[in-house]
């Protein structure tokens, strides 16, 4: 029997996936999105995501925003060092937005989108594992398991969008890891004040924390080292928010409640090259970040957004299209710069302020302090962290 043909094949049908897919539905092109978990209302996944507002461009033009459920705004984040002087606060004036960012579940984002690629007619496999790949100098060939039936397909061009899972099939993929041996704590808490449309990072020298506004709660993410955050999490909820509190401080009064707790371990990873033969790979597996700053799903989005880009540049008809080797030099030449400052700001935050070293955490403090006098600098680092860089 043939194997079914498309054009682009998608492994990984996540959120940036399904922008991905989304990005193309206006070109001619027969596009797979293949899924290995189930649809998207069946996956509840309730961590914060911090959205920048050049995420919040590329889903509006994706027809995604107005569909969501009350994103709350950022429109203040106040940045500072714990037990040391200096701090910063960035506004929408210093990056000339209208708002910094804003904070949805990942479940209603997940679940807007999925909703948005049936309307959009996108084909769309759930359940569908895929198991091997082999690339010739035409097609890339996929074989896949589906309600326990083994299905192949040819495709011009390979994305991977699964988290990195494949990528030992790809030539020439290998992938840089540092485990930083810390864990991020992710819950939701309920505080005695609340600064509305305020975001805060604060820097410990146990790792950042993070409280974002997410309507009348917070959404916390708290790093720490492993052994530490194992035993944070058998602590009940009033020991939590004691805890919590000790290491944030007093902008906001007491902390009254707790949700539920969920945590990861936190890696810096990426790839040494983001295309091989006929294949690219965008997001989590091309780079996964450390949460500090929130830059990793932006910068996924980003990789998706560009991609669909560079293909819609591809004249109709042209040979070898998509996937030729010309068109993933130009992308993974367009996405190198911004790629390498993402990694290379959170990287160095860690490496900065979690250093236990007096001498680097006085400056640390001095240079928050300086920057927060320092307009031009001060909107250098915003629009970092809103829309990322370009060389």
């Amino acid at each position: 029997m043939a194997h079914q043909q498309f054009d682009i094949a998608i492994v990984g049908g996540g959120p940036v996936g399904m922008a991905l897919a989304l990005a193309l539905c206006e070109y001619d092109y027969s596009i797979l999105l293949l899924e290995a978990r189930e649809l998207p209302e069946k996956v509840d996944d309730p961590r914060p995501l911090a959205l920048s507002y050049g995420s919040h461009l590329i889903l509006h033009r994706l027809g995604i925003w107005e569909n969501l459920i009350q994103p709350t705004p950022i429109t203040t984040i106040h940045i500072s060092n714990r037990s040391h002087f200096g701090h910063t606060v960035l506004t929408p004036k210093d990056a000339g937005v209208s708002a910094l960012g804003f904070v949805v579940n990942y479940h209603n984002l997940y679940h807007t989108m999925g909703r948005t690629m049936r309307d959009a007619g996108v084909s769309y496999r759930t359940n569908a594992l895929v198991t091997t790949i082999h690339t010739d100098q035409q097609h890339v060939s996929i074989t896949y398991r589906q309600d326990e039936a083994e299905k192949k397909i040819q495709a011009k061009l390979l994305v991977l969008a699964d988290g990195g899972k494949l990528a030992e099939q790809i030539d020439g993929v290998r992938y840089h890891v540092h485990d930083y041996q810390h864990t991020a704590i992710v819950t939701n808490i309920k505080t005695e004040s609340i600064q509305p449309e305020t975001a805060f990072e604060r820097f410990t020298l146990n790792g950042p924390l993070a409280l974002l506004p997410s309507g009348e709660k917070y959404a916390v993410v708290w790093t720490m080292p492993t052994e530490k955050a194992k035993q944070i999490l058998t602590l009940d909820d009033q020991l939590f928010l004691s805890q919590l509190h000790e290491q944030f401080g007093e902008r906001l009064g007491n902390f009254i409640q707790a949700g539920k707790r969920t945590s990861f371990p936190l890696i810096l990873k990426y790839a040494s090259t983001i295309v091989g033969h006929r294949s690219v790979m965008i997001g989590n597996a091309a780079q996964t970040l450390h949460p500090v700053a929130g830059q990793g799903f932006n910068l996924g989005l980003r990789d998706a957004w560009e991609l669909a880009s560079e293909i819609s540049r591809i004249p109709y008809g042209a040979p070898n299209e998509p996937g030729s080797s010309k068109m993933l030099a130009a992308y993974s030449k367009r996405r190198q710069h911004d790629k390498f400052i993402g990694r290379t700001f959170t990287d160095s935050l860690i490496k900065l302020f979690t250093a236990d070293l007096p001498l680097l955490q006085t400056c640390g403090g001095i240079g928050l302090a300086i920057l927060d006098c320092l307009p031009p600098a001060k909107r250098l680092v915003a629009r970092q962290m809103i829309f990322g860089s370009r060389k």
